[in-house]
């Protein structure tokens, strides 16, 4: 029998979270009027989150798990554990449980009451600094103010979908992933429930500063192409203040002969100024054109080298390897 409820839950280096995770989650899915599976999708983990997921599932037919050959990024793992999702209704929170289990309920209410999407919205962030607090708060309404779609503020990839949605998703063949604005871009009815962030329950943060500024201008050039007029705009500002600084140095060298301001310094303002534009415009412009260099190239978004728990056929994983089928409790390689 197919399982009502899905969980997916990407996890990379949480050997010390899983045994709480699990236990937080094994009291929700307890609660639910239908079957559920727990996908568990190992992301290149270093430490022992494989051998510890592979001990849930065996004592635990409720786990299933897909294990990538490296790591490919928390994106790409969410989506392919909704390739391999067979409940009726999906939910995606993170390992780290700053996205309470205990929300899911409710989260299933709201999908009852007839919204398809359900994202949970940050109200607070429980101790996180000030330069994330601010960077994320700047981030979520710059998007929202520049992105095609409304994406709502706040809100991270800790959501319930409705099958229909999730198969949207899966049909989409973009490969620079960003859930949270595909997740707005479907349509669909959607809702909010607020809740307080908590910190992370152990282990070291893995969206570094690094990460985080990578998925912000991911998300930006996926769903705004305001950055590539930004590029026409500063041409615009450049060209007129060139021929500004043309006629004021002609009026200088006319009226003013002996100004030092029509010498070196002049000129070596105007070409750093020039060259400060044009390198942001080729950078604009290179992080768009590296999208579609990805995209062309048409390789698979993950390679799995081992899976536990699934009957499923995906298409998602490898080029040559189309079909893969499991029964629960087997375990095996693609």
């Amino acid at each position: 029998m197919l399982p009502k409820y899905s969980f997916v839950i990407p996890i990379y280096n949480e050997e010390e979270i899983i045994p709480e995770l699990y236990r937080r989650l094994t009291t929700v899915m307890n609660r639910m009027d239908g079957l559920v599976e727990l996908i568990l999708i190992n992301d290149g983990s270093r430490d022992r989150s494989l051998q510890l997921i592979r001990d849930l599932h065996q004592k635990d037919p409720r786990v299933c798990y897909l294990s990538f050959a490296r790591n490919f990024g928390h994106q790409i793992a969410v989506t392919a554990g909704l390739n391999f999702v067979r409940g009726q209704v999906i939910v995606i929170l993170d390992a780290d449980l700053q996205d309470p289990p205990e929300l899911i309920p409710d989260m299933v209410e709201k999908w009852r009451q007839g919204y398809q999407v359900v994202y949970a919205q940050r109200s607070q962030r429980l101790k996180e600094g000030r330069f994330k607090r601010f960077t994320a708060y700047f981030f979520y309404r710059l998007l929202k103010k520049l992105a095609d779609v409304d994406i709502p503020t706040d809100t991270g990839d800790f959501c319930l979908m409705d099958r229909q949605v999730v198969d949207l998703l899966n049909s989409m063949p973009e490969r620079a992933r960003y859930i949270r604005g595909l997740r707005s871009w479907v349509g669909f009815q959607q809702t909010a429930i607020r809740f307080e962030r908590d910190p992370r329950f152990a282990g070291e943060v893995k969206y570094t500063f690094s990460k985080s500024l990578a998925l912000a201008i991911n998300g930006l050039v996926s769903f705004s192409i305001v950055p590539l007029r930004l590029s026409t705009y500063l041409g615009l500002v450049a060209a007129v203040a060139a021929i500004f600084m043309a006629l004021l140095v002609l009026y200088w060298r006319i009226f003013v002969p002996n100004s030092p301001l029509t010498g070196f310094t002049i000129i070596l303002m105007a070409i750093f100024f020039l060259g400060s534009v044009q390198l942001v415009s080729v950078g604009i412009l290179g992080e768009y054109i590296g999208r579609i260099y990805e995209e062309v190239k048409a390789r698979p978004l993950y390679t799995l080298a081992e899976v536990g728990g699934f009957y499923h056929k995906s298409s998602n994983s490898t080029k040559n390897s189309d079909e893969y089928q499991m029964s629960v409790g087997d375990e095996g390689t693609k």
